[in-house]
Protein backbone atom coordinates (compact mmCIF):
# COMPACT_ATOMS: atom_id res chain seq x y z
CA UNK A 1 0.00 0.00 0.00
CA UNK A 2 0.80 3.41 -0.85
CA UNK A 3 1.78 6.16 1.53
CA UNK A 4 -1.52 8.52 2.15
CA UNK A 5 -0.45 12.38 1.71
CA UNK A 6 -2.80 14.65 4.20
CA UNK A 7 -3.17 18.06 3.14
CA UNK A 8 -5.74 20.80 4.51
CA UNK A 9 -8.39 22.40 3.05
CA UNK A 10 -11.28 24.84 2.61
CA UNK A 11 -14.95 23.39 1.95
CA UNK A 12 -16.38 26.08 -0.24
CA UNK A 13 -19.65 25.73 -1.77
CA UNK A 14 -19.30 21.74 -1.70
CA UNK A 15 -15.92 22.28 -3.13
CA UNK A 16 -12.25 21.45 -1.51
CA UNK A 17 -9.84 23.90 -2.12
CA UNK A 18 -6.57 22.55 -0.72
CA UNK A 19 -3.70 25.07 0.48
CA UNK A 20 -0.25 23.98 0.07
CA UNK A 21 2.59 25.42 2.47
CA UNK A 22 4.68 25.89 -0.94
CA UNK A 23 2.33 27.03 -3.03
CA UNK A 24 1.33 30.00 -1.19
CA UNK A 25 2.39 33.33 -3.48
CA UNK A 26 3.01 35.68 -0.26
CA UNK A 27 5.28 32.80 1.66
CA UNK A 28 8.41 34.75 3.26
CA UNK A 29 11.48 35.35 1.40
CA UNK A 30 15.21 35.93 3.16
CA UNK A 31 16.40 39.26 2.35
CA UNK A 32 19.82 37.53 1.39
CA UNK A 33 18.27 35.54 -1.39
CA UNK A 34 16.03 38.07 -2.99
CA UNK A 35 19.36 40.65 -3.23
CA UNK A 36 21.45 37.57 -4.54
CA UNK A 37 18.63 37.38 -7.18
CA UNK A 38 18.94 40.71 -7.90
CA UNK A 39 22.38 40.63 -8.52
CA UNK A 40 21.81 37.40 -10.71
CA UNK A 41 19.66 39.62 -12.26
CA UNK A 42 21.84 42.29 -12.79
CA UNK A 43 24.67 40.44 -14.23
CA UNK A 44 22.74 38.49 -16.88
CA UNK A 45 20.69 42.23 -18.17
CA UNK A 46 24.77 43.45 -18.31
CA UNK A 47 25.51 40.79 -20.10
CA UNK A 48 22.76 40.89 -22.78
CA UNK A 49 21.17 37.47 -21.91
CA UNK A 50 17.47 36.21 -21.66
CA UNK A 51 16.51 34.03 -18.59
CA UNK A 52 16.33 31.49 -21.63
CA UNK A 53 20.03 32.08 -22.21
CA UNK A 54 21.30 31.83 -19.13
CA UNK A 55 19.63 28.82 -18.16
CA UNK A 56 21.35 27.28 -21.89
CA UNK A 57 24.70 28.48 -20.83
CA UNK A 58 24.13 27.08 -17.30
CA UNK A 59 22.36 24.03 -18.06
CA UNK A 60 19.43 24.98 -15.67
CA UNK A 61 15.62 25.37 -15.93
CA UNK A 62 14.66 28.76 -17.09
CA UNK A 63 11.92 28.72 -15.22
CA UNK A 64 14.41 28.22 -12.02
CA UNK A 65 16.44 30.81 -13.22
CA UNK A 66 13.60 33.12 -12.67
CA UNK A 67 12.67 32.02 -8.97
CA UNK A 68 16.32 32.65 -8.16
CA UNK A 69 16.08 36.24 -9.59
CA UNK A 70 12.79 36.53 -7.55
CA UNK A 71 14.46 35.68 -4.40
CA UNK A 72 11.72 32.25 -4.27
CA UNK A 73 15.01 29.29 -4.58
CA UNK A 74 17.41 28.07 -1.63
CA UNK A 75 20.03 27.33 -4.56
CA UNK A 76 22.59 24.93 -4.16
CA UNK A 77 26.50 25.59 -4.01
CA UNK A 78 26.74 23.14 -7.03
CA UNK A 79 23.96 25.40 -9.07
CA UNK A 80 25.51 29.39 -7.76
CA UNK A 81 29.03 27.77 -9.62
CA UNK A 82 27.15 27.17 -12.57
CA UNK A 83 25.32 30.44 -13.02
CA UNK A 84 28.70 32.08 -11.96
CA UNK A 85 30.41 30.53 -14.53
CA UNK A 86 27.18 31.48 -17.33
CA UNK A 87 27.81 34.88 -15.92
CA UNK A 88 31.58 34.56 -16.87
CA UNK A 89 31.90 36.11 -13.02
CA UNK A 90 33.22 34.34 -9.75
CA UNK A 91 30.55 33.13 -6.96
CA UNK A 92 32.75 35.29 -4.29
CA UNK A 93 31.64 38.46 -6.23
CA UNK A 94 27.86 37.08 -6.64
CA UNK A 95 28.05 36.72 -2.83
CA UNK A 96 30.25 39.63 -1.83
CA UNK A 97 28.79 41.20 2.00
CA UNK A 98 26.16 38.53 2.34
CA UNK A 99 24.80 37.64 4.60
CA UNK A 100 23.35 41.08 4.87
CA UNK A 101 24.51 43.08 8.07
CA UNK A 102 20.96 42.99 10.55
CA UNK A 103 19.44 46.44 11.08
Amino acid sequence: MGRVRREMGILVRGLIILQRPHSDPMRKRSAELRELGRRIRAARTALGFSQEDLAHESAIDRSYIGGVERGERNLTFTVLCKIAAALRSHVATLTKDLPLKPR
